[in-house]
């Protein structure tokens, strides 16, 4: 193996990102070869690096999941404060990251994986990947209200306006929503800007895979046509 910078060969492990990875280097989380990683560094799969007390090797046997996340589930691989986390929660035998959050309080579809090229392509917001979500609200829902939705939001406190997206009604206090982009709480901002409370939200798709009927805390091996697809689609050959 040729050497290649540290971030790429952390996220080609499956730990995170590689801007995850860049702050895990910056709070001193990574050592090669006994010393404190630095920013730049270039590795092979012959050095020692060690992240969370364990070596960290690449696997040329990747695995990629569909989680149902429940309500509660804290988005983080460890925090003492979480009551209940993702990978605990999961309880799946390797070392898998997560492509895209859930909020504690939001429910549905996540896609996890120990491939790092597939998570860094689906958090590229620029290749505007589909998220489809169904969405309980606190009152009734009128047609001018996912008529603004659609059209994008400006919300105050990013100082951000949110992309066009795809809305409609389901009952009179619920909706569905597709979006291509990932802002923080987005939908639930989106919403409050109109005066809305979200009272439920659950994600049931992303790309072309959907939650389908897997109950909360399950997951499934994604393979054949459906994992194919999911790595055309996020422009993986």
């Amino acid at each position: 193996m040729e050497e290649i910078r540290l971030n790429k060969f952390i996220a080609m492990c499956g730990v995170c990102s590689r801007r995850e990875a860049d702050k895990l280097i910056d709070e001193g989380k990574i050592t090669v070869g006994g010393q404190r990683a630095t920013q730049g560094m270039k590795v092979t799969e012959n050095d020692e690096v060690i992240f969370d007390g364990k070596r960290l090797k690449l696997s040329s046997d990747k695995v990629v999941i569909a989680y149902n996340k429940p309500v509660g589930v804290v988005c983080t691989e460890k925090d003492e404060h979480a009551e209940r986390t993702i990978i605990e929660d999961l309880k799946f035998d390797r070392r898998v990251t997560y492509a895209g959050r859930l909020d504690k309080e939001s429910e549905g579809l996540m896609i996890l994986t120990d491939d790092g090229d597939l998570i860094q392509a689906m958090m590229r917001s620029r290749n505007g990947h589909e998220k489809e979500y169904l969405v309980e609200v606190d009152k009734k829902i009128t047609d001018r209200f996912l008529q603004d939705m659609e059209k994008g939001v400006y919300l105050s406190d990013l100082d951000q306006t949110t992309k066009p997206c795809k809305a409609g009604k389901i009952s009179d206090t619920c909706f569905r929503i597709i979006l291509t982009q990932g802002l923080n709480r987005q939908i639930r901002r989106m919403c409050a800007a109109f005066g809305y409370e979200v009272i439920k939200l659950k994600r049931v798709r992303i790309c072309n895979i959907e939650l389908g009927g897997l109950k909360y805390s399950e997951y499934r091996i994604l393979d054949g046509k459906e994992l194919l697809d999911l790595y055309k689609i996020v422009g993986i050959k």
